[in-house]
């Protein structure tokens, strides 16, 4: 791709809403990835069923995302 169209498509790209680049950045790494493992898929999905069940039984705490940004920034000076 020539730098002239990967350009125009940067902006309409960064003209999309938070939520749609978030999705489109997810779609361009998988597309990076290699072939799937399923193990490690559902190690995941059990990993997560987990978690939200922590979180529905009230064994874990929620972070609002602005917090969590604050704290992972603050992180990263550190380093």
């Amino acid at each position: 791709m020539t730098a002239e169209p990967l350009q125009r498509l940067r902006s309409e790209a960064l003209a999309l809403s938070e939520a749609e680049r978030a999705e489109l950045a997810h779609d361009l790494i998988q597309s990076l990835d290699a072939p799937r493992d399923n193990g490690v898929e559902d190690a995941w999905e059990r990993e997560i069923s987990r978690r939200i069940g922590e979180i529905d039984a009230g064994q874990a705490g929620l972070v609002e995302r602005s917090e969590f940004r604050r704290r992972m920034r603050e992180r990263i000076e550190r380093e």
